[in-house]
């Protein structure tokens, strides 16, 4: 039998080089580590909430902008609206650029869209952002606290701009609201910016809902409601429904693009959520949006946004632009017991597309629009997409034919 026979100086040597191995292991696994801590610090997650007007996006952007970790702007694309008279699909490249600055916390081309030694009183929708509010950027409110909008505008409105980028810079995750995006296209440089890490939420509300929520507020919409139809001279009384049908139209040009073959770019990065679901499940809903963005729904945070949809109130003219406690479940349906049916007609014709890929049921009279029994929220699931009804659709294909 062979024998391995070992000398005491061999045996040293080997405990020696052993240890040596360990201490050599332990020293690459506590620096890679460490290297992965700080990535993970500095790692920020950009966030775009698309909407429309009057579809309860300033809702979900308290959602994020109450929540401890999120830089949050209230849609800044607002100061490019303002002051450039443009088409909005050349609009669309400028505010990408903006966008692109604003989630680096570069701020120099916002302050070219407003006045002279502006302060953070001078950005738009400024007392919104609980960021803005806090510190750095105003000792106001602690971080862990909730902001409220008033004090907020009373107490921190002569900060000056040099804390919009301390602020944003100490935060993980930058999420920025906006109703002026139509279409995607424009956004991809984005997405395949190595340093953004950037995600789509793109919340969408019946279309007949809109309309009516538009109608509380037309005076307030006038200006963005003419960019949206590209200045042209449209009666009155059709310029809400040109608005709503270019609004349904980019619902179906941004979800297509996202859900139909995207780009690789894009597999993981968009989430599609209903209002309707939003306030139904606010909870549930809310979990599920921060799941897709790395965030944690906080106690004090899940307390608040029960308070705000589980209120008395049901909304009015005069606060149409702010959050407060409300039925959000009542409110959400209260448009059928107030909008005449030839009026919800014409925007189930001229959304009808839209409303199925998004899962919305349409009334055939009065009697089903008024019974709240009938379920107009449907799931979604495949569609083969088209424009009209049937009926509108058959008819236009024999009128082709002739």
């Amino acid at each position: 039998m062979f024998r391995c026979r070992m000398n005491v100086s061999t045996m040293i040597f080997l405990v020696i080089l052993q240890g040596a191995t360990v201490v050599l292991f332990c020293g690459w696994y506590f620096q890679l580590s460490s290297c992965n801590n700080n990535t993970i610090q500095n790692h920020k997650v950009h966030i775009l909430v698309l909407s429309s007007w009057r579809s309860g996006s300033s809702f979900l952007g308290q959602v994020f902008s109450q929540h401890p970790s999120v830089f949050y702007l209230m849609e800044p694309g607002w100061h490019i609206w303002g002051r450039l008279q443009k088409p909005k699909n050349m609009l669309q490249y400028i505010l990408r650029d903006l966008y692109r600055d604003l989630f680096q916390c570069e701020f120099s081309g916002l302050e070219a869209f407003m006045p002279p030694k502006s302060n953070i009183s001078n950005v738009f929708m400024w007392s919104h952002s609980r960021a803005l509010c806090s510190p750095p950027a105003c000792p106001l409110t602690p971080r862990t606290e909730l902001s409220e909008e008033r004090k907020c505008s009373e107490r921190c409105n002569a900060t000056g701009l040099k804390g919009l980028k301390s602020s944003c810079e100490s935060y993980s995750h930058i999420v920025l609201k906006e109703v002026r995006f139509f279409e995607l296209d424009s956004l991809y440089p984005l997405f395949k910016d190595p340093s953004l890490d950037l995600r789509i939420i793109h919340l969408v509300r019946d279309p007949r809902a809109v309309l009516k929520s538009r109608e509380q507020a037309v005076n307030a919409l006038a200006y963005d409601s003419t960019i949206v139809v590209d200045q042209r001279n449209i009666p009155p009384a059709d310029l809400q429904y040109e608005v709503i049908k270019e609004i349904c139209r980019s619902h179906v040009l941004i979800n297509e693009r996202a859900m139909l073959k995207p780009p690789l770019f894009l597999k993981g990065r968009y989430k599609l959520v209903r209002y309707e679901d939003l306030v139904r499940n606010p909870i549930g809903e809310i979990n599920d949006l921060y799941q897709f963005v790395g965030l944690e729904l906080t106690r004090k945070l899940g307390e608040w946004v029960y308070r705000v949809t589980h209120g008395k109130g049901v909304g009015s003219k005069a606060d149409a632009f702010k959050i407060t406690s409300r039925d959000a479940t009542d409110v959400s349906e209260a448009w059928r017991n107030s909008l005449p049916f030839a009026k919800v007609k014409r925007i189930q014709d001229l959304c009808y597309g839209a409303m199925k890929m998004i899962g919305y049921r349409t009334v055939n009279n009065e009697k089903e629009l008024k019974n709240l029994d009938i379920e107009l929220l449907v799931p979604q699931g495949p569609y083969k997409f088209i424009w009209l009804p049937p009926k509108m659709g058959q008819a236009a294909n024999k009128t082709r034919g002739k």
